[in-house]
């Protein structure tokens, strides 16, 4: 997308000029706006409106880009932030990816127009798989953005994360150490996430540190993942206990494993990743990990509200919030 200044390079003209021929001003001759308005079509130019909007007045409005609202994570999550933001006198506008880059692409490009102050994200899943980052770039330069769960490392600004390594580190361990569970089941669908990684490398150090054997199984975009579930445990009868590293593949393993006349716990203990309300969606209730997505919420929409009040240049940081491991009717009494 070609720039204000390279416009009036190559026109061989000031920045100024090409400003103010496009804002049609009075200080500029016809014959120069018609140049300038020309080239600026020939070449698709289109005006950093955020930018423009920053230096002259805010909003009141934040952009929120999230993969999806399907997932109750991510809803919980917006809660968070739309109940603190209304308690700062900020509004929203939600905008939702469907993990895709180009939708992704297009929320940004749209909310960038000058309706919003700043943006609160998680990244779709084809961003982070094909690292096609330059939207993120451009924005971030103009708008402060605050990333929660899914972040971009490369990218500077705050963050807001889960320390999903030791989450699923703990849970494995304690189901190894409480349960003396030996052959546990990691059912994975996002291993290509940034925190689908970190899950995984969790459970596999708190497998190898006492000596077991890893069993995952990754779903990807499996059209029938529950039929796989069901035979991946009818081939190896020797699984224990379960571990569901996102919000639905938890309960697919539950229905499994009572299809398959298994008592749970007694034969399988299962751990999936779940929210305030997940516990009232399975029978027996599910134990899961609870990210706390209210909170990762409230924090990422306060640290953004801050930043806007600061007239200081921003330090950014990656501030961390610690999951919790709630026991429910699926795992043992310890």
């Amino acid at each position: 997308m070609v720039t204000l200044k390279e416009l009036a390079k190559l026109l061989n003209v000031s920045v100024s000029t090409v400003s103010k021929a496009l804002s049609d001003s009075s200080e500029i001759g016809e014959a120069t706006k018609k140049r300038v308005t020309e080239l600026a079509n020939e070449l698709n130019y289109k005006p950093n409106r955020i930018a423009q909007q920053l230096k002259s007045s805010e909003t009141k409005v934040i952009g929120v880009v999230v993969p999806s609202l399907m997932n109750p994570f991510f809803a919980e999550v917006v809660h968070g932030i739309e109940t603190t933001l209304g308690n700062n006198n900020y509004d929203m506008t939600i905008c939702i990816s469907n993990e895709s880059l180009e939708k992704e692409q297009r929320s940004f490009y749209l909310l960038s127009s000058g309706s919003v102050d700043g943006f609160i994200v998680a990244v779709a899943r084809e961003t982070q798989i094909k690292y096609d980052i330059k939207h993120f770039e451009t924005i971030s330069k103009n708008a402060p953005i605050v990333m929660f769960d899914r972040v971009l490392n490369d990218i500077d600004c705050n963050k807001v994360v889960v320390d999903d390594f030791n989450t699923v580190f703990e849970a494995t361990r304690y189901l190894i150490q409480k349960e003396n569970r030996k052959h546990i089941l990691l059912i994975s669908n996002i291993e290509e996430l940034s925190v689908g990684k970190h899950r995984v490398n969790g459970y596999k150090k708190a497998v190898e540190e006492h000596n077991l054997k890893t069993n995952i199984i990754k779903l990807d975009r499996e059209e029938s993942p529950d039929e796989l579930i069901k035979n991946y445990l009818q081939a190896h009868q020797e699984i224990d206990a379960i571990i569901s590293i996102d919000h639905i593949t938890g309960i697919m393993a539950l229905n499994s494993v009572k299809a398959l006349s298994k008592n749970v716990p007694e034969d399988i203990s299962i751990i999936g990743f779940g929210y305030v309300d997940s516990e009232y969606v399975s029978s027996p209730k599910l134990s899961v990990i609870n990210q706390k997505g209210f909170q990762i919420g409230q924090l990422a929409s306060q640290i953004l509200v801050d930043t806007l009040a600061s007239a200081e240049k921003v330090n950014f940081k990656t501030e961390m919030i610690k999951s919790e491991l709630e026991l429910n009717e699926t795992t043992k009494k310890a």
